[in-house]
């Protein structure tokens, strides 16, 4: 498992009737690794894991597992309301061939750190497979700091990384000070990754990458190798898009701007409804303006 580069947090293709488009899954994870990221993330946020079922989401891992063939590795999403179901998951994506998991806290329940611990350290020591922890305290309430981090890590051989999504860029110097290079620090928000990786981060679990892969790659590599200038000028162009990734409608804006493209389309599971309104508009105009000056390769 290789927690470098570009790894998209994948959409989950639906059809109309709501069921999961397996074919364009398929195909839409090979695009990705065609267009130079480095794995694929399924059944995150982005993925609208919450409305997938248990055999939906080994479903999804196993589409992707065989889609890529041994040429990127798979990792899947574990987030559950309970740790009994969070350990099944993990075990079942082993079993089908997934080559590294993404490990949250559970859904709803948000407590401290005795019991978020005995939560990630159940997942991640379900399996063999390369772990990411993903820390995202907006969206899931629970802050994992640090040194909590640092704890986890020397617990558990198998947890390699660390995806961080506080939106904070001084996290990532405090995780590499307690923890060195113990883990890969990968950038979890669109609108933080070229900050992300002058601070120290080596990846980035992108979204907007399931629209615009070149480009995503490309920025991520002008900031990695110290290109300031063409990272200052292609992060310019992206920004307005970026920060899609950071709005609470940000799944139905990244699933419309991938349709518009012609690379998926706007169908999402209920509770979230398509875009309409100033939702629409915001996207609409985003994409537009976006297009009209889109660098050339």
């Amino acid at each position: 498992m290789n927690w470098k580069g570009v790894i998209p947090a994948i959409t989950t293709n639906l059809k109309a009737d709501m069921s999961v488009d397996h074919e364009a899954l398929a195909a839409h994870c090979q695009w990705m690794i065609d267009s130079g990221c480095n794995g694929i993330v399924l059944c995150g946020s982005l993925g609208e894991a919450a409305t997938l079922s248990f055999e939906e989401k080994i479903a999804i891992t196993r589409t992707c597992v065989q889609a890529l063939a041994g040429k990127s590795p798979t990792v899947l999403g574990i987030a559950s309301l309970s740790t009994v179901e969070a350990v099944a998951m993990a075990k079942a994506a082993a079993k089908v061939g997934a080559k590294g998991l993404m490990v949250l806290p559970p859904y709803v329940y948000t407590s401290d750190w005795r019991e978020m611990k005995a939560h990630v350290s159940a997942v991640i020591g379900a399996t063999k497979l390369s772990c990411l922890l993903y820390n995202n305290p907006v969206a899931y309430k629970t802050d994992f700091l640090p040194p909590q981090i640092a704890e986890l890590a020397t617990e558990h051989e198998n947890l390699h990384a660390v995806k961080e999504s506080s939106g904070d860029v001084r996290r990532i110097t405090a995780i590499r000070e307690v923890c060195g290079r113990r883990l890969d620090i990968l950038v979890g928000m669109d609108d933080a990754i070229v900050e992300g990786v002058y601070a120290g981060a080596v990846g980035w679990i992108a979204g907007l990458v399931n629209a615009f892969p070149e480009e995503s790659v490309a920025l991520f590599d002008f900031a990695a190798r110290g290109d300031k200038a063409r990272a200052h000028a292609l992060y310019t162009w992206f920004l307005p898009m970026l920060r899609l990734d950071t709005v609470p409608k940000f799944v139905q804006h990244i699933k419309w701007i991938q349709a518009e493209v012609g690379r998926g389309t706007p169908f999402v599971r209920p509770p979230r409804l398509e875009l309409a309104g100033v939702d629409y508009e915001l996207a609409r105009s985003t994409l537009a303006l976006a297009l009209k000056h889109r660098p050339k390769s």
